[in-house]
């Protein structure tokens, strides 16, 4: 019953996306929210060539599709949210992208599909374990996954992921959450996946305004190059191969 109702809040969290607009609720069409946007685009792509099967888990309205479709790439984008599904597909019309609604938790298509798996923010609406056993099953040996998601030693995050209230306010879902870098470590490590990386990143709130960005980007920079300070940021960026 968990899982179903997880699916099943997803799926109308999906309908409350595109209702009150994805890109203001994740905070990406701020001027700092797009310099966010704007880096994870070159994390999540830069080692996409266009002979690839690509592989994008949670694709909501589009935004890392429309990106991908760049790579020219064979990119397959899948959501469980036939409303974000619909307006990806009226958004990115590339030959190179096929869109399907799927569950992450039991993916349709066969063992040692895909070159290469990736996804903004997403394995934490997720049951990790269950998403993480799709994604190796489905990527083919030597391929690589890359991820980015919230971290738990984030102040800010742990509040918004644990208190029911205040996750209502910000607009997330019930069931999503955020991660621990040593606990992914060990789910991916389990699934098994190698050469995993997971890096903190990402101090820069989206709410900064612009006339403070150029003073407060180098704080959060150096932020980032600090031992143990880096590992309160916003973000987790994920790596590991078959």
């Amino acid at each position: 019953m968990l899982k179903e109702d997880r699916l099943l809040n997803e799926v109308r969290h999906g309908k409350f996306l595109a209702m009150r607009g994805a890109g203001y609720i994740w905070n990406w069409d701020t001027p700092a929210g797009k310099e966010r946007w704007s880096r994870r685009i070159g994390m999540l792509t830069k080692h996409i060539t266009s002979s690839m099967h690509v592989l994008e888990i949670g694709c909501g309205t589009g935004y890392l599709t429309k990106e991908l479709a760049k790579t020219r790439a064979m990119v397959t984008a899948i959501d469980i949210s036939p409303d974000l599904i619909d307006i990806a597909r009226s958004a990115v019309n590339e030959m190179n992208v096929t869109f399907k609604i799927e569950n992450a938790h039991s993916i349709t298509f066969p063992e040692n599909t895909f070159d290469t798996i990736l996804g903004s923010s997403i394995l934490h609406h997720l049951d990790p374990n269950e998403a993480i056993r799709e994604l190796y099953r489905v990527l083919k040996k030597g391929g690589s996954i890359f991820f980015t998601e919230p971290n738990m030693m984030n102040p800010q995050v742990f509040i918004q992921k644990n208190v029911p209230l205040i996750k209502k306010m910000l607009g997330d879902s019930a069931h999503e959450t955020a991660f621990f870098k040593w606990d992914l470590r060990k789910r991916l490590r389990t699934a098994g996946f190698t050469d995993i990386i997971i890096t903190p990143f990402d101090f820069l709130h989206p709410h900064i305004p612009k006339s403070l960005l150029a003073f407060i980007r180098p704080i959060c920079n150096l932020a980032e190059k600090i031992p143990l300070v880096s590992e309160i940021s916003g973000s987790l960026y994920i790596r590991a191969r078959k």
